[in-house]
């Protein structure tokens, strides 16, 4: 009985149409360029590192900034005119440090180790904190001068306005002393990377080429 029902499911089974499974192909997977991505972002730029960009503007925004601050510590009528320009100058060169950095940082990863990579980029990391008292100067003398100009910290007396006299030259001091360490810093970076960048790149004797006369 068992081998007439196995028999028949059998029949059954091979009276079916029968149908042709085939397995499919996997894609072949691209392997991208190590620059190949979009055409621009934090780290690439027109297939290009984007730290060669970035770096340009950290290199005019902070002697520019702290310039900017010098004078108006020094000469409050010039901190006036500028009026809202000074933070927001310094605010933006305080931003461009950290993506300078890490454009900079995704650089060093795509490279080979070098010890004036390195020492460039341990150089490069030393820079916010200078950005940083930059930006907190440009702020306070901004906001002194501001209300100094309102009338509001005028002084009405001879003792008000030695009193304010310790201020000022506490700030100038300190808006000279930040000034000439971030732009002192800013060279020292940047001579590391030019260092870095073309220590062993070119030729000590001049190259002759086949066209030359």
């Amino acid at each position: 009985m068992i081998q007439k029902v196995l028999r028949g499911c059998c029949a059954r089974l091979a009276a079916l149409p029968r149908r042709t499974i085939t397995a499919a192909r996997p894609r072949a997977r691209r392997t991208a360029h190590p620059l190949e991505t979009r055409p621009m972002s934090l780290t690439v730029f027109n297939g290009l590192p984007a730290h060669v960009l970035f770096v340009h503007f950290v290199i005019v925004l902070v002697p520019l900034s702290a310039l900017a601050l010098v004078v108006c510590a020094l000469w409050p009528e010039g901190a006036r005119r500028l009026g809202v320009v000074l933070p927001v100058l310094a605010l933006l060169t305080l931003l461009s440090v950290p993506v300078t950095t890490h454009a900079g940082e995704w650089l060093e990863d795509h490279v080979g180790s070098d010890p004036l990579i390195r020492r460039h980029a341990e150089l490069g990391d030393g820079l916010l904190p200078w950005a940083g008292g930059l930006f907190v100067l440009a702020l306070a003398v901004w906001w002194t001068a501001g209300r100094r100009g309102s009338g509001r910290m005028r002084p009405s007396g001879s003792a008000a306005w030695t009193a304010s006299v310790p201020v000022r030259v506490v700030a100038a001091v300190l808006a000279l002393v930040v000034a000439a360490g971030s732009v002192v810093e800013v060279y020292r970076i940047g001579d590391s990377g030019a260092k870095a960048a073309w220590h062993d790149g070119f030729s000590r004797t001049a190259v002759h080429h086949g066209d030359d006369d």
